[in-house]
């Protein structure tokens, strides 16, 4: 199905009528929209588009869809914690989420979503016969609207962009991951929550541009001691009179020439007695710098991504990949735990989750990025007999081996199935010899 169809059928029913309320949208009455015709994020804050331009929002907003996108999507038994290999969602959940979007594709533009707008919605598409998901089809932010009726139950309101017909879904027809929320019903996106930090940003980011293309000089005066005069008529080619201010002409001339990073540092021709006194203001004098760096850290803080992460800071390596493992610990964490909470519930059968069966994403993906750091897992994790050789193998893209289903201990790495023997003879050192076949009698 394409997204144009996709977004067409949403809140059609599959198996019961669905409700329409007709044109328009149905909006709730809040402090921050008040006539129900703003969203209240665009009327505290700036827009997106701006806030992009934002070269710190930029980066963060890259890292965190970045990473949560290129996780591996498994479904576990969390009783046995063994993973299910073949699964009906696999299609849906790392193959292809819809015909248009790949798997990383579509989990991107969710966490966009999600940060920028406070709210990611995609319709679950079933299929017609057997119920289960066949595609999820990421709908825009702005065109949902969340309702709740006498009874408490919640409703998600679409408006189609293109007709602007409404139509009702039941909760168990959208995935809906949230921001920071204050009623857990919808969320606020870091542009409402750090728009004060972003202004200023955007600030001095104009700041910093129009001293630029200003050759670097921020103003400067012209002065003279002849009279430029009024303001004089002048009589154009077509034959119509405009008013010209000498004053005016005079300004628009020296910039013309002397105006941009281009024209910088131009030697000046000055007559009619004309002196130019420069009024210069460094960026030092500002301490624009410091305050540049303050304003990084203050949207990393928002977004809860490391300076490093930014290109900004000067931390040592040592502190770097600290702050790379508490970002995968209590930033990433957070998104796949949200998440893997909500595609179960709304994807996976109710029989399913009595079975304790888990959508979840594999954090550990990350430590391929350090490779001292992934051997050390690794061995670790086979001295201790949690992983085995094709265990390890398979988190390599790797297959199996000889023997690689063994699990091994500290022991000389021994099998566990001898561990007993193997102790015994440890601790009789070279006295110890092991049993031939026919050697031990039943008793």
């Amino acid at each position: 199905m394409s997204l144009k169809n996709g977004i067409t059928r949403a809140g059609r029913t599959l198996d019961s009528p669905r409700k329409s309320l007709g044109s328009g949208v149905v909006h709730a009455l809040t402090l921050d929209n008040p006539a129900g015709w703003l969203t209240g994020e665009e009327s505290v804050g700036m827009s997106r588009d701006r806030a992009m331009k934002i070269s710190t929002v930029n980066r963060c907003v890259e890292v965190l869809s970045n990473s949560m996108a290129v996780l591996p999507v498994y479904i576990m038994n969390e009783r046995t914690k063994e993973r299910i290999q073949e699964h009906r969602l696999g299609r849906v959940l790392w193959e292809r989420a819809n015909e248009a979007m790949t798997s990383f594709d579509y989990q991107r533009l969710m966490l966009c979503n999600e940060l920028l707008r406070g709210n990611a919605y995609a319709w679950i598409y079933r299929d017609p016969r057997t119920g289960w998901p066949r595609e999820l089809i990421p709908l825009p932010p702005d065109y949902m609207t969340i309702h709740v009726d006498l009874d408490g139950h919640v409703w998600y309101f679409f408006t189609h962009p293109a007709t602007g017909e409404v139509t009702m879904l039941r909760p168990d027809e959208i995935l809906h991951y949230k921001a920071y929320s204050e009623d857990g019903l919808e969320g606020i996106s870091v542009l409402r929550r750090a728009s004060l930090t972003l202004s200023t940003a955007r600030a001095a980011q104009l700041y910093e541009n129009s001293t630029w293309m200003n050759g670097g000089q921020p103003s400067g005066i012209l002065t003279t001691e002849s009279d430029l005069g009024d303001s004089i008529e002048v009589v154009q080619p077509d034959g119509t009179k405009v008013t010209v201010d000498p004053k005016e002409q005079l300004r628009r001339s020296w910039e013309a020439v002397h105006r941009g990073p281009g024209n910088a540092f131009r030697i000046a021709v000055l007559d009619l007695g004309l002196k130019y006194q420069p009024i210069s203001m460094t960026n030092s004098d500002a301490q624009f710098v410091e305050s540049n760096e303050i304003r990084v850290a203050d949207v990393c803080r928002f977004f809860g991504v490391p300076l490093h992460l930014a290109y900004a800071g000067k931390q040592s390596y040592a502190s770097n990949e600290q702050n790379g493992i508490e970002f995968v610990n209590y930033t990433l964490l957070a998104y796949e735990t949200q998440w893997g909470q909500e595609d179960t519930y709304k994807l996976m059968l109710p029989s399913e989750r009595a079975e304790q069966l888990r959508i979840k994403r594999n954090l550990k993906v990350f430590l391929k990025g350090d490779t001292a750091a992934q051997q050390a897992w690794y061995r670790t994790m086979r001295e201790i007999s949690a992983l085995n050789a094709d265990e390890i193998r398979a988190l390599e893209d790797m297959g199996t081996i000889p023997g690689g289903q063994e699990y091994c201990a500290s022991w000389n790495y021994g099998p566990l199935s001898q561990w007993a023997l193997l102790s015994v003879i440890r601790a009789l050192g070279g006295a110890a010899k092991l049993p031939k076949e026919g050697d031990v009698k039943d008793e």
